[in-house]
This record gives C-alpha cells, structure tokens and sequence, in this order.
C-alpha cells in the first residue's frame, strides 16, 4: 500500500462541479492499493501518518503531528500510484489491486483513521475526481507500507 501526503492549508475534491469533500489544515492523502495488501498495511499506514512529525510548532520546527496540530485528512482512492512505466509510453496498472479489493481497504483505511480520532473527508472511489490543495511547504512525503 502506497500513500503520498501533502500537508496542506486546505483543500477540496469535486465531481462532477459539486464539492464532495473539504478540509482545512491537514493532510490531503492519496492511496494505493495493490494485490497483497491486507489490514496490516492499513493499520501501519495510519499509525505512521496519524503520528508523522511534519506539522510546525510555534518555533517553526517540524515537531508536531496530525494528532498533536488537530487536523483533518482528505483522502483520496489512488490506482495510478502502480503505474508500471518501465515498458512504451502508456502506463500499465496490473499491480493495483482489483475495485473490490482497493475499494474495501481504502474503507478500512479511512474507518481506522476515524477510530483515531481523525476527521476525515473522501473523494468518491473510482469517481473522476478534481483535487484541489495548497500545498504547504511544500511538504509532500511518499510512504511504502512494504519499506517497513
């Protein structure tokens, strides 16, 4: 399971010209599902972003976590993050996981952020989303539950 994090002043999801989801100060996070993800990537994934030390405190050093800042994440379901672009010029997308695999454990994900304490808001899975942020930093960080 991959995910790629921005920290972010705010952001926002639309489909279809409506506004879906919306936050302010957090973390918009885009993820990855592929075949052999179970619930233990999930729960190493939101442990390892819910506590990531990326957010300012009042010295301006990176020492605050999601929890610790109070903010919210925008998630967002992600299959190109398994884009294979080894061969010709169009992507190959074999290793991300079936719909109904990825769309169950991106649910799993979004629940056991919620079970942290997390305000979370979604895009719609498998949706053509427009996601809209300001990234703030920048501050955008690639995490592999496989580099664990």
């Amino acid at each position: 399971m991959k995910a790629v994090i921005q920290r972010t002043t705010n952001a926002s999801v639309t489909i279809d010209g409506s506004v879906v989801g919306e936050i302010d100060h957090g973390l918009v996070v885009l993820l990855g599902v592929t075949h052999e993800d179970t619930e233990q990537d999930v729960n190493y994934l939101v442990n390892k972003i819910i506590n990531l030390r990326i957010f300012e405190d009042e010295n301006e050093k990176m020492n605050l976590s999601l929890k610790d800042a109070e903010g919210s994440i925008l998630s967002i379901s992600q299959f190109t993050l398994y884009a294979d672009t080894r061969k010709g010029r169009r992507p190959s997308f074999v290793h991300a996981a079936k719909p109904d695999v990825a769309n169950r454990l991106y649910e799993s994900f979004n629940e056991a952020l919620r079970q942290e304490g997390i305000h979370v808001e979604t895009g719609e899975f498998g949706a053509m989303m427009d996601v809209n942020l300001t990234n703030n930093g920048p501050v955008t960080i690639l995490i592999d539950s496989k580099d664990k």
